[in-house]
Parts: structure tokens; sequence; C-alpha cells
């Protein structure tokens, strides 16, 4: 009987050893994977701030743009204005429109009828 014992020892050893070298594998593994999650959580995060870092950049580029867009609009407004005045101030002093029959000014203002022979005109060139 002491023979069987021994035979059951070694099994019960040899199991005990498998055993150990499958947890052994199986933490070995646990840390590679952690360490695979770190590595790619970590670049995850670096592409998220480089992310935030570009829309940073572009909407501080946009918000220039947006500015430069409001100074040419305000300067626009100020050009029609001051001819807008010009138009209306020379409009009450041209005996030109004061003499023609009455037409609609669509026909009166067409580029290329009304501007070119009123231009030439002698009473625009005051």
């Amino acid at each position: 009987m002491p023979h069987s014992s021994d035979s059951s020892d070694s099994s019960s050893f040899s199991h005990s050893s498998s055993s150990s070298k499958q947890e052994s594998s199986d933490d070995m593994r646990k840390v590679q994977r952690r360490e695979k999650n770190r590595i790619a959580a970590q670049k995850s995060r670096q592409r998220q701030t480089q992310k935030a870092d570009t829309l940073h950049v572009e909407s501080e580029d946009l918000e220039r743009q947006n500015a430069a867009l409001r100074r040419e609009i305000k300067q626009l407004t100020e050009e029609l204005k001051h001819f807008s005045a010009m138009l209306t101030s020379h409009e009450t002093h041209c005996s030109i429109l004061h003499t023609q029959p009455s037409v609609p000014s669509e026909v009166i203002y067409t580029p290329l009828s009304f501007h070119q022979t009123h231009i030439s005109s002698p009473c625009f060139q005051h």
C-alpha cells in the first residue's frame, strides 16, 4: 500500500505543479493584457488631446476670420452709406434726371445705358 500512496502523492504534486504553471501563465497574460490596455488608453488620451488642440487652433483661426469679415462688413456698409449719400446729393442737382421724361427706375439705372451717357455728361463732372 505505501507504494500506491507514493504514486498518488506524485500525481498530486504533478497536478499541483501543472496548476501552478497554469496560474503563472494566466498571471502573465493578465499583466500583458493590462500593459497593452494601459498603452492603448495612453494613446487614446494623446489622440484626444491632439484633437482638442487642433480644434482649438481651428477655432482661433475661425475667430480671426470672423473678426476680419466683420471689419469688412463695417467698411462696406460705410462705403454704401457714403455712395448712397453721394448719389442722393447728385440726383437733386442733376439736370439730366430732371429733364428726362418719366421712365421707370429699372430703365434709368441700367448699367450700360444710363451710366455710360450720364457719366460723360458735364453735370456729373463737377
